[in-house]
């Protein structure tokens, strides 16, 4: 990089910085520095420096690499306040992982800096998509985390490293503060027979779990989670208390299917997950005061020592309280674990506004078990606590790093850091002149004294380190920058490797034919006697298969590096090494409307109270006959459906099929039985599952429902809406095609088709096919949804009767 002997000083800086500043323009450099003492404005006014080099229709850009997704918004922002360059930002979420060269080439042509996250430029480089002359500046925020397979490294092996550590005039941080609180282990002084219980309901979820129809490793998969779980709450009795770790369980139970995030989708262990949740909140709850005036702040003490919250906690609350005159308090409150983080919030925002007017929000991260916030929500919270709308944040480690705030001015580590590195990052956040750092420690862990005095002491260590390796000169990269098997593309110069293969097999995958009810993957057959890997694509692939043989601990990689290489070879994957997959066309663009989930509920007039009023009514009784095919403890019953109209069954014959539940599958026979005669006073008929919210008076039915005519004559009522995913209409227009198909023939199928809307067969026909076992059921009960599709279709059906047409499949 050419020198630029006047640079653009800005005249805040410090003489340290400008020290910096000038060694990073003499060459590759590596600046340490204590956390909050100003290595972004280096980086800042190094940009300043060089931006004549980087305005368009300049062809060379600078790129700024940070290591979370957070700070790509603050770091762009600094850029676009400190200087006058165009700053993009960059990162996963935004689907930069499907541009392709036109679309890096665009960006390129219209901003000066790129903010993003490493992994993107590591895979942008990777596709020659981003060509390395062409960067002036390349900037690593954080640049410690340059060690192993991090992406820093990576990109970092394709550079010649020329560097120097810079040791910078040494800001002294606030002095950690030691909060001293009485270890008590509040499960020890709660009710023995809690911990009985739930270890009971331990054993009756993994009970059932044994005797579920279904595959062995989801078994196991499913009991892990179990256990998991288990211990999470029992974690929480420990250290927190019985009333936070009510809320871990009510925060389960509430959202137990939108929290884990299953590496397969899997409604039966999301269901146990959910239920004993449940189960284990009523348990709880049950040793709770049930006074409706009870509050856990009424008497502390007496609260602590009956276990419902822990010496902990207080401990926290008393350290928050200490500084209640703070009118402008912008705290952070670190700790380890993700529920740790959403029950102390809840807690927290429950007591301290009534004591000192405070608001307290919550980030986690979302490389969890629990997926629990996006992106966009941390920012806001983020910028909450920046112009106090909120005063404490309750936060895992993802907050540890880079995050700037200025005024923030106390610190809490309610979990101590587990590395030097975490404790100098969160000691970091404490920004504001006389900001305090408070660490929570229990009286007489020594253990955790002595690792606070190590963790003090890691700072000079460190500056000594970096004084040593400034003397040494930086040994040259080797010549072979790719130390391991790969696949390049000559006319680009894009490569795959041993190490990218997999994810990018993977991501090739997502891009062939989806929904949201199949999501094609690779398999990997693995035989290990024969040190052979089969790799098997789903339909869509023009490449079935590739079978290698090779060391069992790369075998997978083996195996995908050679199906990039015959992707590429037939044109699956483009000369950038990504998929060549055709964008989706919308509906509107081939002139379909956009479909709309929300739909009138339909019900038939069968079905519907037509007089109640009016005396005695006739109903023809059908018996349906429930035979369980699974084993399990839950006893089955016979139906009996009564409807206003005899049903298109004959009386002699019998209709019969299988119905798939959750554990297995139940054969159905139906066979009329006899009529009756009922007046309002005497039955009450039910067409869907009883609700206690949308219960309906008896002798009111038809009242609450809406009478509409459709085009063919035929009579149905309409009440309320609801949503009916486009999957459900596909599903039952296939099963349609299918009715038609078994009892028509080809030629009333192909009749059926030719007449139906062209959207709705194309969802029908080009949904996934390529199922696996660990998916679950994707093909609803027809009865009732062919039923549906009349209402949400009503003018698209020949038949007059389909509902009966939906009883006979």
């Amino acid at each position: 990089m050419p020198l630029v002997e006047s640079a653009k000083k800005l005249p805040f800086a410090r003489s340290y910085q400008l020290d910096a500043l000038k060694k990073a323009m003499e060459q590759n450099t590596i600046v340490y520095l204590e956390t909050g003492s100003g290595k972004t404005l280096i980086a800042i006014m190094l940009l300043r420096s060089y931006a004549h080099l980087l305005r368009k229709p300049s062809s060379f850009i600078a790129v700024f690499l940070v290591p979370t997704v957070v700070l790509v918004s603050q770091q762009a922002e600094v850029v676009k306040m400190h200087t006058d360059l165009k700053a993009g930002k960059y990162w996963g979420e935004m689907g930069v992982d499907y541009w392709n060269a036109a679309d890096w080439k665009k960006e390129q042509g219209e901003f000066e800096v790129l903010v993003m996250t490493p992994q993107i430029l590591l895979d942008a480089l990777r596709h020659s998509f981003i060509k390395l002359e062409k960067i002036r500046i390349l900037i690593f925020d954080e640049c410690h985390h340059a060690r192993g397979k991090h992406p820093y490294a990576c990109i970092m092996k394709v550079f010649t490293c020329s560097s120097e550590s810079v040791l910078a005039g040494y800001m002294a941080m606030s002095t950690p503060k030691l909060k001293i609180y009485k270890d008590v282990d509040s499960l020890c002084l709660l009710p023995k027979k809690i911990a009985s219980e739930l270890e009971s309901l331990q054993e009756k979820f993994e009970c059932d779990i044994e005797k579920a129809s279904i595959e062995e490793s989801r078994k196991e998969t499913t009991r892990q989670k179990l256990s998991k779980l288990s211990l999470t709450f029992f974690f929480c009795l420990r250290e927190l208390g019985l009333w936070l770790a009510i809320k871990a369980a009510d925060s389960y139970k509430s959202h137990g299917s939108g929290m884990f995030v299953w590496e397969k989708q899997d409604k039966f262990g999301e269901r146990i997950i959910t239920d004993f949740s449940s189960e284990v909140f009523k348990v709880l709850c049950g040793y709770m005061p049930s006074e409706p005036d009870w509050s856990v702040w009424d008497n502390i003490e007496a609260n602590v020592m009956k276990g419902y919250l822990s010496t902990k906690v207080i401990c926290l609350l008393e350290s928050l309280l200490e500084r209640r005159d703070s009118k402008d308090l912008r705290c952070i409150v670190f700790v380890e674990r993700v529920i740790t983080a959403i029950t102390l919030c809840r807690l927290l925002d429950v007591l301290l506004p009534s004591l000192s007017g405070w608001k307290t929000k919550y980030i986690a991260g979302s490389n969890t078990l629990v997926q629990l916030q996006s992106r966009k929500t941390q920012n806001e919270i983020i910028e909450e606590l920046r112009k106090g709308a909120a005063n404490i944040i309750v936060a895992t480690s993802v907050l540890e790093e880079g995050l700037d705030v200025q005024n923030c001015n106390l610190v809490i580590r309610f979990d101590l850091s587990n590395t030097v590195c975490s404790f100098i990052q969160s000691r970091g956040r404490a920004r504001m002149q006389n900001s305090e750092f408070l660490l929570l420690v229990k009286s007489g862990d020594n253990a955790t004294l002595s690792r606070v005095k190590t963790y003090l002491a890691s700072g000079q260590v460190m500056r000594r380190e970096s004084l040593r390796h400034a003397s040494l000169p930086c040994q040259p990269p080797d010549t072979d920058i790719y130390q391991e098997a790969f696949y390049q593309v000559d006319s680009t110069g894009a490569i795959v490797t041993l190490t990218s293969c997999v994810p990018l097999i993977y991501f090739y995958c997502s891009r062939l034919p989806s929904d949201g009810y199949f999501k094609p993957l690779p398999r990997f057959k693995i035989y290990n006697e024969l040190q052979k890997c089969t790799l098997c694509f789903p339909k869509g692939c023009p490449l079935p298969e590739v079978t290698v043989h090779g060391n069992l601990k790369t075998l997978k990689q083996i195996a995908c590096l050679e199906a990039c290489k015959k992707l590429h070879i037939m044109g699956a994957l483009t000369n950038n090494l990504v998929p060549d997959m055709v964008e989706e066309e919308n509906a509107e663009d081939i002139g379909h409307p956009e479909y709309v989930d929300e739909q009138d509920i339909y019900v038939p007039s069968e079905l519907v109270g037509q007089d109640p009023n009016n005396g005695a009514k006739i109903y023809y009784c059908y018996l349906l006959e429930l035979d369980r095919k699974f084993s399990h403890d839950i006893a089955v019953n016979n139906l009996m459906l009564a409807a206003s109209h005899e049903l298109n069954i004959d009386e002699d014959s019998n209709l019969a099929f299988e119905l798939e539940v959750d554990r297995g599958n139940l054969s159905v026979h139906i066979k009329y039985a006899r009529s009756i005669s009922l007046t309002s006073e005497q039955g009450l008929i039910h067409n869907e599952p009883f609700d206690p919210k949308m219960w309906i008076i008896p002798g009111d039915q038809k009242e609450a429902f809406h009478e509409v005519q459709l085009s063919t004559g035929t009579k149905v009522f309409t009440k309320g809406i609801q949503k009916v995913k486009s999957k459900v209409v596909a599903d039952v227009v296939e099963a349609l095609i299918g009715v038609f198909l078994s009892y028509g023939g080809e030629g009333a199928a192909l009749s059926f088709m030719n007449w139906l809307d062209a959207s709705l067969l194309v969802e029908a026909l080009t949904h996934g096919s390529f199922m696996l076992p660990e998916i679950p059921q994707c093909y609803q009960i027809y009865d009732d949804y062919s039923s549906q599709h009349k209402c949400t279709y009503p003018e698209c059906f020949p038949c007059d009767d389909l509902f009966s047409l939906g009883i006979t499949l």
